[in-house]
């Protein structure tokens, strides 16, 4: 199931060009510990490149991190508003608790969109993390060439290509024909690195040439992808199934680690970070508070399910992450609510002023509170002309045919009719005045 989710999402836009560049540091990371130290093991290389990637990852961290600092301050004067406004579903009113609410982020010096770049780019990196680790043998290139006399005797063999995807297709690759091109050598170095003991025993026992070269390669495969004596490119289910069978204890602790140690690390991970104040009425800090408890749980279960190696990745993570957090706690808990406003405000008084925003403006949108904006039921006739000119005044530009300028059309149609009505009433009142005069000096002269 997740080789197909994998080959799903791993080619999309910017999933594939991040998935490229973290395969680089992947590749970089192994060949300094098999260059420098003699070291070949992925699962040791799959915990640097961890502590690398998030490390890479402090300063969308840290931004985050004060983005949940500045909610709980925000979190209630919005959930007031919302409040205010519940039930009403006018066009006037949602209008009026939307300026409310910008009133609100504004006077913090943020704004409702602020948290979700950190939030959108880190999905986006972990996205592309698993590809990288699922597959090595595409980024390293040492790990596929270890795999490549194999293959190339595969593709020597007539027919090669139905019974690798016979093969492929199976537990525990799980790499369907539909979604992989079984002719090219990529795609069998990737489905040979899945494989397990089992799974190079129904490949000898079908091309029976490869004993020699399968059992060679097996053995070096074995010492690259153990880890804690858990071979990283099979499922811990697999290991823990297969151990309950034959009654090894030994076999479901072995199992048992790298899920157990992803749930528990996940949990302590959650419970680390900054948990905000909100309403215990708010459906969403409800949701927020489940996930405390349910995450730990997702972990455990995709510790057994996806390869040994994702978990390995997964545990290593949430510990990383604990470490990183106990960090930037310290480093925020020298920052008062008061310096990070002070700070939001500076930046977002740069970004307007970029735009051409006045000074005095910025100043005016810094100091709104929400009583000052709870008080303001209805705008002063002074603002609602201001507002109106202001209008007027941009239609005046409006482009030939939108509704603005039909809207101008109409105006001035009235506005015509008007100047004619009262020309035409002042016309009526001369003459009148006119006859009356008449009239006047006629009894005179009689």
């Amino acid at each position: 199931m997740y080789g197909i989710l994998a080959a799903g999402y791993a080619d999309w836009p910017v999933i594939k060009q991040i998935s490229w560049l973290l395969g680089k540091v992947m590749n970089v990371i192994y060949n300094v510990m098999d260059g420098v130290f003699g070291i070949q093991n992925i699962g040791i290389c799959i915990i640097i490149f961890t502590i690398v990637t998030y490390m890479l990852m402090i300063p969308l961290t840290i931004k985050q991190q004060k983005y949940s600092k500045m909610q709980a301050i925000i979190s209630p004067e919005i959930q007031k508003i919302a409040k205010k406004y519940a039930g009403k579903k006018d066009q006037a009113s949602m209008l009026k608790q939307q300026e409310e609410t910008n009133a609100v982020y504004e006077k913090y010096g943020t704004s409702m969109t602020s948290g979700c770049l950190p939030m959108f780019a880190s999905t986006a990196i972990l996205f592309a993390l698993y590809p990288v680790i699922q597959f090595i043998p595409n980024h390293v290139q040492r790990v596929k060439e270890i795999y490549m006399p194999v293959v190339e005797k595969i593709m020597s063999i007539d027919g090669f290509q139905k019974t690798m995807e016979e093969i492929g297709s199976a537990s525990p690759v799980l790499m369907n024909a539909r979604s992989y091109d079984y002719s090219q050598a990529d795609t069998l170095v990737n489905v040979l690195y899945k494989f397990q003991d089992s799974t190079w025993e129904t490949l000898i026992d079908k091309m029976p040439s490869l004993d020699s070269l399968a059992h060679s390669t097996m053995e070096t495969i074995g010492h690259l992808n153990s880890f804690l004596g858990i071979n990283i490119g099979e499922t811990p289910m697999t290991m823990l199934m297969e151990s309950v069978r034959n009654f090894t204890i030994g076999g479901i602790i072995l199992a048992a680690i790298i899920p157990v140690m992803a749930g528990l690390t996940q949990f302590i991970s959650v419970k680390m970070m900054p948990q905000p104040e909100t309403d215990p009425d708010n459906p969403m800090a409800n949701s927020m508070k489940s996930m405390t408890y349910t995450m730990p749980l997702i972990s455990v279960f995709m510790g057994f399910t996806l390869p040994a190696g994702l978990g390995l990745y997964w545990a290593a993570s949430a510990v990383v992450r604990t470490v990183q957090q106990i960090i930037i706690n310290k480093y925020l808990s020298k920052k008062t609510v008061e310096d990070l406003i002070a700070e939001n405000q500076k930046k977002a008084a740069k970004k307007r002023e970029k735009k051409g925003t006045s000074a005095r403006e910025i100043n005016q949108m810094a100091v709104k509170s929400t009583r000052n904006v709870e008080r303001r039921s209805s705008i002063s006739e002074e603002e609602r002309q201001r507002l109106l000119d202001k209008a007027a005044e941009l239609n005046k530009n409006a482009k030939k045919g939108s509704l603005a300028d039909m809207a101008n059309m109409v105006s001035r149609y009235n506005s015509g009719q008007s100047e004619e009505s009262e020309v035409k009433g002042s016309d009526n009142s001369s003459s009148g005045e006119s006859k009356n005069y008449g009239r006047r000096k006629n009894r005179d002269k009689k």
